[in-house]
């Protein structure tokens, strides 16, 4: 590289560190130990208003199921985690959070009885038949479970433990009859973000009924440290047919949400897979961060998942997001400010009569802001509910008031 040519490297990489100025904000702007950080509030209050205006709902509604019903879905499951959070760091607001909950859970599970489990999947879901039969997805089923989990984790609910028994004993009925201990999402495919986010609600379920999934999580964790991580950087593949065998390998968009799942059944395997995300997947840049969506020994296709993939520097928005969720659960602060800092310069947000939008995302890309922004007692240790406690790792307390 000749002087001129390095003398201009240096000029653009002096402009984009003194951007970065404009945009770098403490992590306090983004996420706080106790209550809810400015932005944490400004981006609920337009997804509440969402679920109060009807007309509204209804119109961001039909744009996003134009693009993929599964974004409808994820919306919602993303708000309610985040409203668990929320009633737990703001209690003078809690009432309003599970009426909230309770209207996005019953209209969820009202509407997959009325249409059937096709009405949230992508089409090719009907393409061929479940190998496990009747057909079912755990995409829906875990998420379901969750938010049923969460929302009685924050108060209980007697008519929603049958719904939720229900889902728990199918997904564990289903995960135990595949020979790596997992369940489809769509015919013959199984996701592994699905199936940590059944092992969490397991989890909670335990907690909650007194049921016991410890050995069977014991016996997937097995498997998939057997059958189910690349062997060239250790991650767990992110979807694979219920033989175990793999069809994606390691992505961004998926291990990221895993590896805090699996902090309820392995805390050190979960710190070793946040580890070896960061090293593989991580990047950053004169203060601003984001992840890659495949490591650099795994070329993936572009999917929904994925997101545009900006080349070169192999940025990932779909990824990047849920790096937020990693870093957070993991208390990776540095991490977490140069992300927060791209999100600010590149996602374009918009504060109109107090409430945020980004408007390069979508609803699910901004709920996963919002969880993101208030993630702590339900995405780290279970502590009691007390204002103000900080967290520093994973821990089942005795008592109703514990939480993941």
């Amino acid at each position: 590289m000749n002087r001129a040519r390095l003398k201009r490297v240096g000029r653009r990489l002096t402009a984009l560190a003194s951007l970065h100025f404009f945009y770098a904000r403490e992590v306090g702007n983004f996420t706080r130990p106790a209550g809810l950080s400015p932005k944490a509030r400004q981006l609920s209050a337009r997804h509440l208003q969402l679920w109060t205006d009807p007309a509204l709902r209804q119109r961001e509604l039909n744009r996003m199921r134009a693009s993929n019903a599964e974004w409808d879905f994820m919306g919602r499951t993303f708000l309610v985690w985040s409203l668990a959070e929320m009633s737990l760091r703001n209690p003078a607001d809690k009432p309003q959070y599970l009426q909230t909950m309770d209207r996005i859970i019953e209209e969820t599970v009202q509407l997959e009885q009325k249409h059937g489990m096709y009405f949230f999947l992508m089409p090719y879901a009907r393409v061929s038949p479940y190998v496990m039969q009747p057909p079912r997805s755990l995409f829906l089923d875990s998420e379901i479970a969750l938010m049923l989990a969460v929302r009685r984790m924050v108060e209980e609910k007697p008519e929603y433990q049958p719904l939720m028994r229900e889902r728990i004993d199918l997904m564990e009925a289903r995960m135990r009859r595949g020979p790596v201990l997992s369940a489809e999402s769509y015919p013959d495919e199984c996701w592994m973000f699905d199936n940590a986010v059944a092992l969490a609600a397991m989890k909670l379920a335990d907690k909650l009924d007194g049921s016991d999934h410890s050995a069977f999580q014991r016996q997937w964790l097995e498997l998939a440290k057997q059958k189910l991580v690349d062997h060239k950087t250790g991650l767990l593949i992110s979807s694979f047919t219920t033989e175990g065998q793999p069809l994606d390998g390691p992505e961004g968009s998926s291990i990221w949400l895993v590896a805090h799942c699996l902090r309820l059944v392995d805390e050190d395997f979960a710190r070793d897979q946040y580890r070896r995300a960061r090293q593989e997947l991580g990047r950053s840049l004169a203060g601003f961060a984001w992840s890659r969506e495949w490591p650099a020994s795994w070329k993936g296709q572009m999917d929904i998942d994925s997101g545009p993939v900006i080349p070169v520097l192999e940025i990932s928005a779909g990824a990047s997001g849920m790096a937020f969720i990693g870093a957070s659960s993991f208390h990776d602060a540095d991490y977490l400010r140069s992300l927060a800092a791209t999100l600010d310069f590149s996602a374009f947000p918009s504060v109109k009569n107090d409430r945020l939008k980004y408007c390069a995302s979508n609803q699910v890309g901004d709920r996963r802001c919002c969880m993101r922004r208030c993630w702590g007692r339900f995405g780290r240790r279970p502590r009691r509910m007390e204002e103000g406690h900080e967290d520093r790792g994973w821990r089942i307390e005795d008592g109703k008031n514990a939480f993941i």
